[in-house]
């Protein structure tokens, strides 16, 4: 036969031909060797046998073949089904796997990312001493800290903070002066009566101690210090249930013991009680009595100083790995960028400040012809735009600092230039603004907002000068920190100066060269102002002190105990307050 009569689906019409004929038997019978049968599996292997000229290609499609080897003559093939390649005119098959082996045509699942990368959770379960310091913790918080603020508090953070120190072991020194911040804080609440000082220092004892534990340097690691306690304690909840799971069932006989303890501290307590009266009544004082509401509040502070000490653990296990040291990108705002805007500033800080040393200079007479009004009240006018200038302005020096290019030596001095000649400008917008206040004082007495504000100003101006100095080196990796510890410690000088005690302190010695004293504004004070109030003469003494007397006892156990009340009790005791008319000498708002 020739081959103009030879059929394309014969070996020698090409390897195209002998391809599609492959893919067909495959489709029909599977990926397995071909055995006798129909016409379609015979042609196959009988169309092999004949010797065919393969090319490459082919070579590298066919697998192995299975041969038997014969004596006297050259071994035939034996043919077998291969996996065919790719037909030119539909996609690739898609062939089965041998079981559940994965196989090169098996993708294996992406690895999942975690929340936070940069934080790895320890490997293996929470350690005995942790479940005893969560234990402790939580305990001390439930039956120590009281619905008011008392000594209570203080002690319940002793237990926590010497259950953390306890598992951590003993603490750097920068680690101890945040910690000792802490507790510092908490023991406002024995030792200021102020309602408003103990929501704010427990806010500030909670801040110290997360930032003790987490650390930071930066803006983003003391952000996260600030919040590290918290998150620390959201992700050890897996880590305290490995640690419970791997010392196995804890058994009924410690349940057993505690019962037991519990029946016995009844019976004989009781006992003990009635054969003596006086201990009984100790009793019934430590024992505080308690509702519905009493045992939520007990199961809430427990909660949140188990879930804090835990936390605070967990750092100490695994501490964060921020990389604060990493250097940020460079900026690229040029100068003729930022140099117009800013320059505008200096400018009208600059024509501020000229117009403020004319006040100065030329006192209360200067200010009564230019603004027509009394130096109190041009006092009073501008302190707090001055307030919210120093605050803005600080914001425009970090943006510009952070954003800034600075490769050259002509950038940097730039740099220096424009935002020191700010810094400095808007330092003297500080000292007027505080001069201001002086003034204002001096015209109607302190408050305790002004005391605040005032000592918040004190502040800025210790920031503006650690910001001048880091802008003479152009480095400012320390300023962050140096922020936060410098207003955590005047927050805390200004509780330990008993504001309102000063406020009143001021005002009784005011009234006694002026005879103008708001007895109205000082009844409104706490305890802490009695022992300065006493010394009013009548009626002034009887309106400052008569709704704090009629107040009597608010502690309702010795853990609202509070030295601030305990000494305005005796105070009030050694004087007489009778319901009097009383008149404030101030009138209007001031």
């Amino acid at each position: 036969m020739t081959d103009s009569t030879q059929s394309p689906d014969s070996p020698s019409a090409g390897d195209g031909g002998a391809a599609r004929r492959r893919y067909r038997h495959f489709r029909k019978v599977g990926y397995r060797p071909v055995s006798g049968g129909s016409r379609e599996d015979e042609e196959p292997a009988e169309k092999v046998s004949e010797p065919v000229e393969v090319t490459e290609p082919e070579k590298i499609a066919e697998p192995e073949k299975i041969a038997e080897p014969a004596p006297a003559e050259k071994p035939t093939p034996v043919a077998t089904a291969t996996l065919p390649p790719p037909s030119p005119w539909q996609s690739a098959p898609r062939y089965p796997t041998a079981g559940p082996a994965a196989g090169p045509f098996v993708v294996p699942p992406a690895p999942g990312v975690p929340f936070m990368p940069w934080w790895k959770p320890p490997t293996t379960g929470a350690p005995h001493k942790v479940l005893v310091v969560g234990l402790v913790a939580g305990l001390a918080g439930a039956f120590l800290a009281p619905p008011n603020n008392g000594i209570g508090w203080f002690l319940a953070a002793l237990f926590g903070v010497g259950g953390v120190l306890f598992y951590a072991g003993k603490p750097s020194i920068e680690r101890a002066l945040w910690l000792a911040a802490a507790l510092a804080f908490l023991a406002m609440g024995f030792l200021r009566a102020a309602e408003w000082v103990f929501p704010l220092c427990v806010l500030a004892s909670m801040m110290c101690g997360s930032i003790a534990m987490a650390g930071g340097r930066t803006v983003r690691g003391l952000v996260f210090g600030a919040l590290g306690i918290g998150l620390a304690g959201l992700r050890s909840i897996p880590w305290v249930a490995k640690g419970f799971s791997k010392r196995g069932p804890v058994g009924i006989r410690p349940f057993i013991s505690v019962g037991v303890a519990l029946v016995l501290l009844l019976i004989f307590g009781s006992l003990l009680a009635g054969a003596d009266q006086a201990f009984g009544k100790f009793l019934e004082s430590l024992v505080p009595e308690l509702e519905i509401g009493g045992y939520v509040r007990m199961a809430f502070f427990g909660g949140v100083a188990a879930f804090g000490a835990v936390g605070a653990c967990y750092l100490v296990t695994a501490p964060p790995s921020i990389n604060e040291d990493a250097e940020s990108k460079p900026g690229t705002l040029r100068v003729k960028d930022y140099a117009l805007p800013v320059g505008v500033l200096v400018v009208l800080f600059a024509g501020f400040v000229g117009t403020q040393l004319a006040v100065l200079f030329g006192g209360e007479k200067y200010v009564m012809e230019t603004a027509g009004v009394t130096f109190a009240e041009y006092a009073r006018s501008g302190f707090w735009q001055l307030l919210w200038v120093s605050i803005l302005t600080l914001g425009v020096i970090a943006g510009v600092a952070r954003f800034a290019a600075r490769k050259t030596a002509r950038e940097q001095l730039w740099l220096r230039i424009l935002l020191g000649s700010l810094a400095v400008l808007t330092l003297v917008i500080v000292a007027s603004a505080l001069s201001r206040m002086w003034f204002y004082q001096q015209a109607y007495g302190w408050t305790v907002l002004r005391l605040l504000v005032s000592s918040c100003e004190v502040w800025l101006a210790v920031v503006y000068l650690m910001v001048i100095g880091s802008g003479i080196t152009l480095r400012a990796n320390w300023l962050p920190k140096a922020i936060v510890g410098t207003g955590t410690a005047f927050f805390l000088a200004v509780v330990v100066m008993n504001p309102e005690q000063v406020v009143a302190d001021y005002n009784v010695s005011r009234f006694d060269a002026t005879k103008k004293i708001d007895t109205v504004y000082l009844s409104r004070l706490s305890e802490d102002a009695v022992p300065a109030l006493v010394r009013l003469p009548e009626p002034q003494r009887s309106c400052s002190l008569r709704w704090l007397k009629n107040r009597g006892n608010v502690e309702q156990d010795w853990r609202e105990w509070n030295l601030a009340r305990h000494n305005a009790r005796k105070s009030l005791e050694s004087v007489a307050v009778t319901d009097v008319t009383c008149e404030s000498s101030y009138s209007g708002e001031r």
